[in-house]
């Protein structure tokens, strides 16, 4: 039986996908940056910033799930903040290479999660696909840097891949969480415009494509893990707001008390891109959940 090991197993996506691929017959472990963590799955240490790490973790596995990295929405972008943002993804990344190289470890793919901030905080009227550009402001280097560094092996025979992932939307906690509270408690509203785009992709969804990438040799590259349907926040608020019960009544937020709260990070409420989906289904991966409607109904409860 292969053996998985994910760093950032503990994390909303990270709790998921383990399970996920316990039930699909993987052995899993975590790499974890607290000693002692608890969890139902093997735990070993590690910490980029030290260079420290449990070598046994890195010898058992067949795959590497890279999830790890400092929230982007968790606090307020101060300079230091930002610092982290890009350490803990690159620095980590880098990291884990390096003792890949050294322990002469061959595992059968290396998978980083990215993000579908890689085409920038930008509202247009492209449809992003993965042969475009990474954009020139903070997130679109951040992706673009993340990525090199995910795919800088030493060893062709190490297949790489890069999940550039949207909004994830899960049951409890996470961004669908926080979208639907205030609809419930009567005081839901679009942000900004309204008109910027929301990638998003449930769950599920992103757990089998992670599965799908794993599974299929010919997966290499970088994929874009969002629903085909395409929503804007305005329309994602809104059909929050139906699957309730509920009515949009208020008017939008408007941006310039979103920037006065969250200042350079209120643009990653206020603008979104329109992403393609088309490639990965092109691989042979079919969305269980590939409507907003859909996804709503399973995930959110009265």
């Amino acid at each position: 039986m292969a053996t998985v090991l994910v760093t950032g197993g503990t994390g909303l996506i990270g709790k998921h996908l383990c399970k996920h691929l316990k039930n699909a017959g993987y052995d899993v472990a975590i790499l974890s940056q607290v000693r002692y963590n608890k969890s139902e799955f093997p735990v070993f240490y590690w910490n980029w910033k030290n260079q420290e790490i449990d070598e046994i973790a890195l010898k058992t596995s067949d795959f590497i799930i890279h999830l790890a990295g400092a929230n982007i929405a968790g606090q307020r972008w101060s300079p230091e903040r930002k610092q982290l943002i890009q350490d803990s993804r690159i620095k980590s990344s880098d990291f884990l290479h390096q003792k890949i190289k050294e322990l002469n470890l061959s595992p059968e793919a290396f998978i980083s999660a990215s993000a579908v901030g890689y085409y920038g905080m930008v509202t247009s009227k492209d449809i992003f696909k993965e042969s475009h550009k990474a954009s020139e402001d903070f997130l679109g280097k951040t992706c673009s840097e993340w990525e090199k560094a995910a795919s800088n092996v030493y060893d062709p025979r190490i297949r790489t891949v890069q999940i550039r992932t949207g909004i994830v939307l899960t049951a409890k906690d996470g961004a669908l969480g926080k979208m639907t509270l205030p609809v419930k408690l009567g005081a839901g509203s679009p942000l900004g415009t309204g008109k910027q785009w929301m990638p998003w992709i449930h769950i599920q969804d992103l757990c089998e494509i992670y599965l799908h990438a794993m599974e299929n040799r010919k997966i290499t590259g970088a994929f874009n893990a969002v629903a085909p349907e395409g929503q804007t926040n305005s329309s994602f608020t809104k059909a929050i707001a139906k699957s309730l019960g509920k009515k949009v009544w208020l008017p939008h937020v408007p941006s310039f008390v979103l920037k006065f709260m969250f200042g350079e990070m209120a643009q990653i409420f206020l603008t979104g891109s329109h992403v393609s989906s088309q490639k990965i289904q092109d691989r042979g991966f079919q969305f269980s959940f590939p409507t907003l409607k859909k996804s709503l109904q399973d995930l959110i409860t009265l």
